[in-house]
């Protein structure tokens, strides 16, 4: 480490689990080019994070031969996110009473056994990408989500001076950044009104979002889907990041009805029939679609895709 180095804050966690840290973290990735998520090739997995203390430049590095993670952190954030660790990484999370009923799901389960739901009790950070993602295809929200980081976040803090291209971590705009931007702003991000206003009208409201963040999921699926603009499918991809409710499922969504209906019965369903198929995995029914979304099944794409739209300005 070289003179003027910031030195991070370290923790050493043994979680009572052998507990993958990187499968657990990956729901949180916003595509392979995400700014506030890195993969090295030493195993570290870096994410840039704006707590409630400030931001941080969180690394983590898992040690299976001693069962431990080490976190290192950095930034006015550092403690905060050191502190979040376990959470974050599913020391919360009780599979207890999971019982697979359909043999696909039973043999996901069995492969990614010490898979554990995080919660990192950040409402913002989940919501904002979320809304971003509503009603697009994944590669437009990916792109939009990428230029926003990049044109209005910030950043990360630390850790050396001259950080390896691979690590040049930012962290997402701030609730007030996101105030700021006006309409034309966002259009030439690719994000067009009916996604832009609801992260306004949300950053508005940010810090009342974060304290319901401390409620149960659902009275927080209450509040949340007050605000204009969000949804059922909405409030359950926040709500599976920033609580680690694993009973929220992405009703709405272009594939997963689709996808779970195809390896849970060998036909795809629309939400209404999903909501049947998965009625006796209740609490666990977010379980089910992150297993078969870890474990990349789902039925042929024989049709077209969802064309991304090209009306919006920007480059």
């Amino acid at each position: 480490m070289s003179a003027g180095t910031p030195r991070p804050l370290v923790r050493v966690w043994q979680p009572d689990w052998p507990c993958p840290v990187g499968v657990v973290l990956s729901t949180h990735r916003r595509g392979p080019a995400d700014p506030t998520f890195r993969r090295t090739p030493d195993g570290a997995i870096w994410r840039g994070i704006r707590t409630p203390e400030g931001t941080a430049t969180l690394r983590l590095v898992s040690h299976p031969e001693h069962g431990t993670v080490t976190g290192e952190a950095w930034g006015s954030g550092a403690e905060w996110v050191l502190d979040a660790m376990p959470r974050m990484l599913g020391a919360d999370d009780d599979p207890a009473g999971f019982e697979p009923l359909h043999k696909p799901i039973a043999d996901v389960w069995r492969r990614h056994q010490h898979w554990r739901l995080g919660a990192t009790g950040l409402v913002m950070e989940a919501l904002v990408p979320a809304i971003i993602e509503q009603k697009v295809t994944g590669q437009e929200a990916l792109g939009a989500f990428r230029r926003l980081v990049y044109r209005f976040g910030e950043r990360a803090p630390g850790p050396p001076s001259e950080p390896d291209p691979q690590v040049q971590l930012w962290v997402q705009p701030s609730p007030t950044d996101l105030r700021a931007i006006p309409s034309w702003e966002w259009l030439r991000l690719h994000v067009d009104g009916a996604r832009s206003r609801p992260i306004q009208h949300a950053s508005r409201v940010a810090t009342s979002l974060e304290r319901s963040g401390r409620e149960t999921p659902e009275e927080f699926d209450r509040r949340l889907r007050t605000l204009p603009g969000i949804g059922v499918w909405t409030s359950a991809e926040t709500r599976s990041r920033a609580l680690g409710d694993a009973d929220s499922v992405s009703f709405g969504d272009y594939h997963v009805a689709a996808n779970l209906g195809f390896v849970l019965t060998g036909e795809p369903v629309d939400d209404d029939e999903l909501a049947v198929l998965l009625e006796p995995y209740a609490g666990h029914r977010h379980r089910v679609q992150r297993l078969v979304e870890l474990a990349g099944l789902g039925r042929p794409r024989r049709g077209p895709r969802m064309a991304p739209r090209t009306h919006l300005p920007g480059g």
